[in-house]
């Protein structure tokens, strides 16, 4: 017994993170009640309660099924209309101590800007809390891989919200997929409208007063320091580099869902990008790598056993593929924000953000055999609204290991996002470039990133062109090292 007292303490001391100088420890080793029995309610903790925030604390707290027993924001502003409706949970700036002084814990939200995903969700992991983090999982694709191997390693019930993957219509889309009802696939398409913010920018210059609501400080967390600036925070942070993942991290884990899904996709094999040019003046090229562009082209090859490989093409900033001759000129292609094609030697498939109004193609021929099919999937009650969270709920009571199957547990969200943040990858290379010795016309620059990337996805690790992988992870800032 000894031995194993100190088999398990070495465990501990091995696999803690320390952050901000404490240590985090799995709470079933400390003590505590364990898994929940289903009668009782969870004691949730949110971190990120402003914007989306608002509606992840609320659907957490499932029309009063739940307690929210601690709230974390770092900008007073953003918080106080949760903390409004929430007046018995504890108010804090930082996570850590939340953590650290919050013991009744069982589970938590993260929506926080990207760059803050992982650095909340793994401490919230390793002391055995459940998670529910907004998508894309993190900000790269090592912290996503460790966010995978961390639900899994800490037996923690997990989910990322891309709620419509509890939808009806991800399920429908699925059926008729697998059905064969428009054949084989090799070729799709998903695009969006994003961004909807600005992107392609200079950093701004010039140093504001830092609102004193706000902890800067703890909002740039792992990210190195700057000036505080309000074309980063609150909202436009999704078009920095350093705090965002773009468009395609914004919509990427709505619009692969359905495809992801139905076709069973794995990591990648290939990835090569294109993006719009920047022009600062008559003939002058802006050039500015910390912001993502205006609008990308992503594609993305899958290698599927004893098939043809899978090509996957995304669009963002109003950019759309070519519509099938099966589709009649009249009828949108998805939706007013974006959609995803899937081209059949049968016929197509399309359907809007997060699976919405799927359709098949041609309609005279598919459409009454869509109709008939049979409900294969089961559905998720509540759907892509409440449903998302509810069976998030659900499965922190049923325990890790006895619950029912989620619609975006990490296991599933984890790949599907590494492969998004896979774009962003190529994105980041082609910006890449060295000024030339004897530059023609306007012709300054070498771009040595503008090729097709190989990728060892086992291994994250970009086999053709090694300065690409700098881009696979990056550093942290002075006291956030995990």
């Amino acid at each position: 017994m000894n031995q194993q007292n100190n088999s398990r303490r070495d465990f501990i001391k091995k696999t803690a993170i320390a952050i901000g100088g404490f240590y985090i420890v799995p709470r079933h080793v400390l003590g505590g009640k364990g898994y929940i029995a289903p009668s009782d309610k969870l004691n949730i903790a949110s971190v990120g309660v402003g914007n989306k925030g608002w509606s992840d604390v609320n659907g957490a707290w499932n029309n009063g099924t739940e307690n929210i027993v601690a709230l974390c924001d770092v900008d007073d502003r953003q918080a106080a209309q949760a903390v409004k409706k929430f007046p018995n949970a504890k108010y804090y700036r930082d996570f850590r101590k939340m953590l650290e002084q919050e013991k009744s814990i069982d589970a938590i939200t993260v929506t926080t800007p990207d760059h803050t995903h992982y650095v909340v969700s793994m401490a919230a992991m390793q002391m055995g809390k459940h998670v529910y983090v907004q998508k894309p999982l993190a900000h790269n694709i090592y912290e996503i891989r460790k966010m995978t191997e961390a639900a899994a390693q800490y037996k923690c019930v997990t989910q990322m919200g891309n709620q419509g993957g509890s939808g009806d219509g991800v399920r429908r889309f699925t059926e008729w997929y697998k059905a064969g009802l428009i054949g084989e696939v090799n070729r799709v398409h998903a695009w969006t409208n994003r961004p909807v913010w600005p992107q392609g920018l200079p950093s701004p210059s010039g140093k504001m007063d830092i609102p004193q609501e706000l902890d800067w400080d703890l909002w740039l967390g792992p990210a190195k320091y700057r000036d505080y600036n309000s074309a980063y925070h609150p909202f436009d942070w999704r078009g920095w580099v350093d705090f965002g993942t773009g468009a395609l991290g914004d919509m990427g884990c709505h619009m692969f869902d359905p495809p992801y899904k139905a076709l069973g996709l794995g990591y990648p094999s290939e990835v090569e990008c294109s993006i719009s040019n920047i022009w600062a003046g008559k003939f002058k090229e802006g050039y500015y790598p910390e912001s993502f562009p205006a609008s990308s082209l992503v594609h993305l090859t899958f290698p599927r056993e004893g098939k043809k490989d899978l090509k996957l093409t995304w669009y963002d900033g109003g950019l759309m593929p070519e519509r099938p001759d099966e589709i009649p000129s009249q009828i949108q292609m998805g939706d007013s924000s974006g959609g995803v094609l899937m081209v059949g030697t049968k016929g197509v498939m399309t359907c809007g953000v997060y699976g919405s109004n799927p359709q098949l193609f041609p309609e005279e021929k598919l459409k009454e055999k869509g109709e008939k099919l049979p409900i294969t999937i089961p559905r998720v009650e509540g759907a892509d609204r409440e449903g998302h969270y509810q069976q998030w709920l659900q499965a922190c009571k049923d325990g890790y290991g006895n619950h029912k199957p989620l619609s975006s547990s990490f296991d599933y969200a984890g790949p599907m996002s590494e492969t998004v943040i896979m774009g962003n990858l190529a994105i980041k290379s082609y910006l890449l470039r060295t000024e030339k010795k004897n530059p023609v016309w306007i012709d300054k620059w070498d771009y040595p990133g503008r090729k097709k990337l190989l990728w060892d996805g086992k291994n994250m690790k970009i086999t053709n062109f090694d300065e690409a992988n700098q881009f696979v992870k990056r550093e942290y800032r002075e006291g956030w090292n995990l």
